[in-house]
C-alpha cells in the first residue's frame, strides 16, 4: 500500500507562468485594503478615501509616499463652449424680413388696389415678359391695354386726351387740363369698350386729375415707376390717342430733366381757340398752350398758370397725347405726357401740318404718386 508523502491538509501547488506584471493570474494594480488594528481587540476596515498605514494613501492606491503611487485621475473632458449659430440667426433673420416684406407688399395691394406707397416707390401693375423687356414692341404689347382714350365734352366743343389705368375697377390718371370744365367724359379701352367716367379730384397746380369709370372691374393697371431713376438718354415709349387715334405708339429718349414748363390752369385761362385739351378731335383744334424759357408756344396760356418741373422727351407727342403715358423699356410708368410745341400753332399757318418736333414734356411719375391722396379725396386748389 502506498503511503502519501503529503502532510495532512496540504494541497498541491500549482507553478505560476511569467513573472511579475506578466504572471497569471496578474498581480493587482495596487495594494488591497488591509484591516487596521487599532488596539487590543479592535481591528477596522479604512473607508475609502483615508490613509491607512499599509497603503499610505488615500483610498485604493495610496499617495505614492508610503505606498503604490495612486494613477492620475482622467482629466475630465473640457466643458464645450456652446457657440451661438450667429450666420444661422443671422440667415433667418433676414428670411423673416423677406417673408414679412412680400406678405406686406401683398397685404398694401389687397387694401389700397395696388396704388399706395411713397413717391420713390414703384406700384406694381401689368408687367412686361422677360424675353420682351428693352424692346418697343414688348413694351407697346404689354402696356396698350393699361391707356385710354378719354373724350370730353364741354361748352367749348369736344376735346380727345389719353388717360392711364392705375386700379383694376376703374381710377384713371389724366391732365387736369384734359377734363376741366366737362360736362360729360366718356373713356374708350383699348379693347374698344366705352365706359362713362366721373371726375373724382382735380390738381390744375400740377396739371392732373383723377377720374373713375361707371361700373368697370377687372381692367388691367399700370405700373407706376420711379422718375427719380430717369436718366437723359433712357429710351422711352409714349402710348395715347393723338387726334383720336386710340392705342398710338412712339418711342425716343429722355432728352432732358426737371424742365421748368408753364401751363394755364384751365381751359378758360387759355386761348379760345384752342378749347379744352390737347386737339379737338373732328374740330381738329390746336395743343395745348405752354411757356418754357420765357417764350410762350401754341398760344396765350392766359393770366392763371402753374410750372411743374418736367421730363423732356423726343418721343413723338401730338395733340391727344396729352395725360397718355410715357414709358421705360421696363414697362414702367416714368411721366405723364402733358405738354408738346407745334410749330404751326404759333406760326397761324394750316392745322394739318401740325405735328411734333422732338419736343414734348411729360410730369415725373412721383409727383403723381404724391398727389394720389390729394386726388382721391377731392380736393382741388
Amino acid at each position: 500500500m502506498t503511503e502519501s508523502q503529503r502532510p495532512s491538509g496540504e494541497y498541491p501547488m500549482y507553478p505560476s507562468y511569467g513573472n511579475g506584471d506578466a504572471a497569471y493570474p496578474p498581480p493587482p494594480s495596487y495594494q488591497p485594503v488591509q484591516p487596521v488594528a487599532m488596539g487590543p481587540g479592535t481591528t477596522v476596515w479604512p473607508a475609502p478615501g483615508t490613509a491607512d498605514a499599509y497603503t499610505g494613501g488615500a483610498g485604493h492606491g495610496g499617495d505614492g509616499v508610503h505606498g503604490l503611487p495612486q494613477p492620475a485621475p482622467e482629466p475630465s473632458a473640457p466643458r464645450r463652449r456652446v457657440r451661438r449659430p450667429v450666420a444661422l440667426l443671422a440667415a433667418v433673420a433676414i428670411a423673416a424680413a423677406i417673408v414679412g416684406g412680400g406678405t406686406a407688399t401683398v397685404i398694401g395691394q389687397l387694401t389700397d388696389n395696388g396704388t399706395g406707397g411713397t413717391a420713390g416707390s414703384v406700384i406694381p401693375g401689368t408687367t412686361v415678359s422677360q424675353s420682351s423687356k428693352g424692346t418697343v414692341s414688348g413694351v407697346a404689347a404689354a402696356l396698350s391695354p393699361t391707356i385710354v382714350e378719354i373724350g370730353a365734352t364741354s361748352t367749348a366743343g369736344q376735346s380727345t386726351g389719353s388717360g392711364v389705368v392705375i386700379t383694376s375697377d376703374g381710377e384713371i390718371v389724366t391732365n387736369n387740363h384734359v377734363i376741366a370744365g366737362a360736362s360729360s367724359i366718356k373713356v374708350t379701352l383699348s379693347t374698344g369698350k366705352t365706359y362713362t367716367a366721373d371726375v373724382v379730384g382735380t390738381d390744375p397746380d400740377k396739371d392732373l386729375a383723377l377720374i373713375k369709370l361707371q361700373g368697370a372691374s377687372g381692367l388691367k393697371t399700370a405700373t407706376l415707376g420711379d422718375s427719380s431713376r430717369v436718366a437723359v438718354g433712357d429710351q422711352v415709349v409714349a402710348i395715347g390717342s393723338p387726334e383720336g387715334l386710340t392705342g398710338t405708339v412712339t418711342s425716343g429718349i429722355v432728352s432732358a430733366l426737371d424742365r421748368d414748363v408753364t401751363v394755364a390752369k384751365d381751359d378758360a385761362n387759355a386761348d379760345s381757340s384752342q378749347g379744352q385739351g390737347q386737339g379737338q378731335g373732328q374740330g381738329g383744334g390746336q395743343q395745348w398752350p405752354f411757356e418754357f424759357g420765357g417764350q410762350q408756344f401754341n398760344g396765350d396760356t392766359g393770366d392763371s398758370t402753374t410750372t411743374y418741373k418736367a421730363l423732356q422727351t423726343d418721343a413723338s407727342l401730338n395733340p391727344g397725347n396729352s395725360g397718355g403715358a410715357l414709358i421705360n423699356m421696363d414697362g414702367e410708368i416714368i411721366g405723364i405726357n402733358s405738354a408738346m410745341y407745334s410749330a404751326s400753332s404759333s406760326s397761324g399757318s394750316n392745322s394739318s401740318s401740325a405735328g411734333s418736333v422732338g419736343l414734348g414734356f411729360a410730369i415725373p411719375v412721383n409727383t403723381l404718386k404724391a398727389d394720389l391722396d390729394t386726388l382721391r379725396a377731392g380736393d382741388s386748389s
